[in-house]
């Protein structure tokens, strides 16, 4: 069984080594005003249904562009280093092989592919296996996920939630309710509105809070104990919060609008450095947060950042002049580093850090298909004329072993398929279905 302690490489990395336990920190709490509501951009995707494919800007055909999104998806969840595997006649989940477990950040992306390209026996399968064997049925934690567990034991390898799954698990039963309805056997929107009136529910008993942090009005890393006290900052994905105030309908309309604005407000800060880069974990000012795996750096959950900016860039227009900038900056960062070369592990002034974090059991640096993926959704929202060699450099990249022999589909593969769907304009916020009949 993988050792909980060493599990690395992705949403909650080694986090939740210590998910179930509460961690004693001394570090200050800092405040964080929401920004004055925006008014939305007249061009952006969520009211104009117009998502932009810069695929096609790119001079690559639709059909090659269709070919290319088919053949990611079916390596990642049908080809010979797939890491989507079926249970029975009606589950399935997705594990992070080279870790050897199935944890919520998997099983919630694996989610919003399949409601994204309209495969419901996928999403069907992977939903029914989370609820089964990852959602709280009572207790504290009720309706939360164990972020972690051994598909292969089925034993727990922590118990407490890491925010970002249910972040991803509402807006993906949200999105599937609109686009599947809710009467083919499961209610989609009944999963999550559970997911969200337990949220609201909790009320420090037990040491479990809110997925949100209701005083900053920020999302938590984790909603139990100190560790919801602080954030990460790929856990900040405005456009997810205006889709919860848009369709989940559960009198919280105004604070996911709030906290939308707050994630944009604190995005400013956490990304400030001339680099664009940004620490993995910070406080709610974006000030750096040590851990107890690791110093302070941009690693592999920052890498999520540009992509979670751009699909607010795209969807919602609210913060396009800072967008704008954001992504000059860190596009330019990179080609400093050479377009083709760049590595995935920076102190935020652009610095090899002197601490490496592990890949699973790999230490070392390397120009990551994760990071070349996310780095090219970037450029949905630079303004630059040479923001398309970043496009290419996706096009061009192959989701497969390193020269090492280092492979891994989970994380760099899901990051590569989600980004070719943001450029092809095939991720979208998805609208109720009009009514047959």
């Amino acid at each position: 069984m993988t050792n909980p302690f060493t599990l690395v490489r992705s949403t909650t990395c080694t986090l939740l080594a210590v998910a179930g336990l509460l961690a004693v920190s001394t570090a200050p709490s800092f405040g964080q005003r929401p920004a004055a509501p925006k008014k939305p951009s007249s061009t952006a995707a969520f009211y104009t249904n117009k998502y932009p494919n810069l695929l096609r800007e790119a001079g690559y055909s639709q059909a090659a562009i269709d070919k290319k999104v088919a053949q990611a998806y079916h390596d990642v969840f049908e080809g010979p280093n797939k890491v989507y595997f079926t249970v029975g006649d009606s589950m399935a989940y997705v594990s992070d092989v080279k870790n050897e477990d199935a944890r919520t950040e998997g099983m919630s992306y694996g989610m919003m592919v399949a409601v994204q390209l309209d495969k419901k026996e996928v999403f069907d399968r992977l939903w029914r296996w989370s609820k089964k064997y990852l959602q709280h049925q009572s207790g504290p934690l009720a309706g939360y996920f164990a972020w972690s567990i051994n598909p292969a034991t089925l034993k727990r390898n922590a118990e407490g939630p890491a925010s970002d799954g249910e972040l991803y698990f509402v807006t993906s039963l949200l999105f599937a309710a609109n686009r599947w309805g809710n009467n083919t056997g499961i209610n989609y929107y009944q999963e999550a509105r559970r997911i969200l009136d337990a949220s609201w529910k909790k009320d420090g008993t037990g040491d479990v809070y809110n997925l949100f942090n209701t005083e900053h009005k920020q999302i938590s890393f984790v909603p139990v104990g100190d560790m919801y006290r602080w954030t990460d900052p790929s856990y900040h994905v405005p456009a997810f919060l205006e889709v919860w105030a848009e369709y989940a309908r559960d009198g919280h309309e105004q604070f996911y609008r709030d906290c939308a604005d707050t994630a944009r407000v604190f995005l400013h800060r956490a990304c400030a450095a001339p680099t664009g880069l940004n620490y993995d974990y910070t406080e709610f000012s974006g000030k750096p947060r040590a851990t107890r795996w690791a110093p302070p750096a941009f690693r592999y959950d920052s890498w999520r950042v540009p992509m979670n900016i751009a699909m607010d860039y795209v969807w919602f227009g609210k913060d396009r002049a800072w967008q704008q900038q954001y992504a000059r900056r860190f596009q330019g960062f990179l080609r400093s580093k050479g377009l083709n070369t760049f590595e995935d592990q920076f102190n935020v002034d652009g610095s090899r850090p002197d601490f490496i974090l592990p890949a699973g059991k790999v230490k070392k640096l390397r120009h990551s298909l994760g990071l070349v993926a996310t780095s090219a959704s970037a450029s949905l929202m630079s303004p630059d004329a040479n923001r398309l060699d970043f496009v290419h450099a996706l096009w061009n990249a192959k989701l497969a072993p390193y020269e090492d022999g280092y492979f891994d589909p989970y994380y760099d593969g899901l990051l590569y398929l989600f980004s070719l769907l943001h450029l092809s304009g095939k991720y979208q916020a998805i609208k109720p279905q009009p009514s047959k009949g």
